[in-house]
Order: structure tokens, then sequence, then C-alpha cells
């Protein structure tokens, strides 16, 4: 991959061990480049993916919640990332009531082996989330730190 990555976004990665964070892992013990802007959390299976924990990353000033898991079926705990999917989407219905792009939250799912696709599945994402702009909650953020600041 020799794209130049310039990004300034941020976003959490909610990573299952067993698959995509071994594939990130893989990533860069092949020197692959991705943005470095990503912020990696390892769970022990999507399966635990706590919304709430994806709605504080979000409201703390992340732009974007990527959250990569096993294959569908392929999953080390039956169902996990089933149940991670059913989140996401409940979490992209959530976002998009209170008037926040669904697509700043995304699932993945790979293999312990792909680590190229864990590179591209990150570049992808993080120049859709540029595209996008930063957070509308980051923003809000930003004004609330200056005025408890003054």
């Amino acid at each position: 991959m020799t794209k130049t990555i310039n990004s300034h976004s941020q976003i959490v990665a909610f990573c299952c061990r067993y698959c995509a964070y071994a594939a990130a892992d893989l990533a860069g013990v092949l020197r692959l480049r991705y943005p470095p802007d990503i912020r990696i959390v390892q769970l022990p299976c999507t399966g635990r993916l706590d919304t709430l924990e994806v709605l504080h990353a979000l409201e703390h000033g992340a732009d974007a919640v990527m959250v990569a898991g096993c294959l569908e079926g392929d999953c080390h705990f039956q169902r996990g990332n089933i149940v991670a999917r059913t989140r996401v989407n409940r979490i992209k219905e959530l976002l998009t009531e209170i008037g926040i792009e669904p697509e700043r939250v995304e699932m993945f799912n790979m293999s312990s082996a792909m680590g190229r696709q864990f590179a591209e599945a990150a570049l992808e994402f993080t120049e859709r989330i540029t595209a996008l702009g930063p957070s509308p909650l980051r923003s809000g953020l930003k004004e609330i730190t200056e005025a408890v600041e003054m």
C-alpha cells in the first residue's frame, strides 16, 4: 500500500481479540500503513460491544467508530459478531434520530489472516470520515470546553 495517508480524523476502532485485533497486528508486522489517527480498543469479542461506549467515544470527540470482528459464521463465541452487527445497526438508527450521519459508525468483518484487508478497511473508512468532516459533537465539545475555561 503506497497511498499517502493524510488524515486528521479521530477514529476509535473496537476490535475483536481473535480476529480483527490480530489482523491489525498482522498489518503492523507486514509494515502496511493505515491512518495513525485510528485508536484501537481490544475487546474479547465484538459481542461485548457496549452501545454506550460507542456513544461515549463519539460524545468525547471521536469523529467515527469502527467496529471490527470475526467473519460472520466464524465467531469464536458463536454469535458475538451477529450481536455486534445488531448493536451497530441500532447505533446508526440512534445517530440518525439525533441528526448525526450514521456513516460515522461502521462494522467490518475479517479473519486474523486479513492484515491487508484491515489496513485497506481502515484507510477507506478514514477517507469516508474525512470527507464527512469533523463530528458535530466534537465542535460542540470544543465550545463547551472553551466556555468552562473562561
